[in-house]
């Protein structure tokens, strides 16, 4: 059945999506599923007898007002939006961590004297930082979706804590990370011609893109005292 696009159904649906803050795909899933309960509803009532405008207020009266609807809705989003920020991080943590290395290896400098100890300090800095965020991902997802699951206030407060730590150590990341390539550079100038250094830069770099967007999706879909149970 197809629901009069200016009647309560439409209306409950675009006050909602008014609401909702978070990652494109999952909030337009979420309208559609609540799209098709509502033309469910709508259908039951008109094969009562009612006229589709009592059949429409009806299912819209019984499907609650947006001010009930939008938190429910939004911790979902919000719980969505870790698991995405948590599975990206996840996997560039990993990818760093396992290839990092295989930027230098071969290269003219690498048999030269050693770096500063200051230097040293950096990258063994970053190897923790992206230690903790690994930690961190893998706790917001299993967060993320235990969240999504039951919604009890203690697991929507602490998967908000670690998307907020993640977010944080990803910030931490990539300021250690921007540091320790300029300093490369400056150390050894073939560093800017070597491929496997800009190969690593342009997969950095992509990846850098890709988590700075699952991060603003978080922290939209997980701000503002609008959304009380996160």
């Amino acid at each position: 059945m197809r629901v009069d696009q200016e009647g309560r159904v439409e209306d409950r649906l675009r006050e909602l999506s008014g609401r909702l803050h978070g990652p494109t795909r999952l909030k337009a899933d979420l309208l559609t599923e609540a799209r098709h309960a509502l033309e469910d509803a709508v259908e039951a009532y008109r094969e009562g007898g009612l006229s589709r405008a009592e059949a429409e207020r009806r299912a819209v009266a019984e499907f609650g007002g947006v001010a009930q609807l939008a938190p429910g809705f939004q911790a979902e989003l919000a719980a969505g939006a870790l698991r995405g920020l948590a599975l990206r991080a996840l996997a560039v943590a990993w990818v760093l961590m396992a290839a990092g290395d295989l930027t230098w290896r071969g290269s003219s400098w690498s048999a030269g004297p050693r770096p500063p100890a200051g230097y040293l300090l950096l990258s063994a800095a970053l190897n923790g930082i992206w230690g903790v965020i690994a930690g961190l991902a893998l706790a917001g997802l299993l967060l993320g979706m235990l969240a999504a699951r039951r919604g009890s206030p203690g697991l929507l407060r602490s998967a908000r804590t670690v998307g907020h730590g993640l977010t944080g150590g990803l910030l931490a990341g990539v300021i250690a990370g921007g540091a320790l390539f300029g300093w490369s550079v400056r150390l050894w100038d073939a560093a800017l011609t070597w491929p496997p250094m800009i190969v690593g830069a342009v997969v950095v770099s992509a990846a850098w893109f890709a988590l700075a967007r699952s991060a603003r999706w978080w922290l939209l879909s997980a701000r503002g005292p609008r959304f009380a149970r996160w």
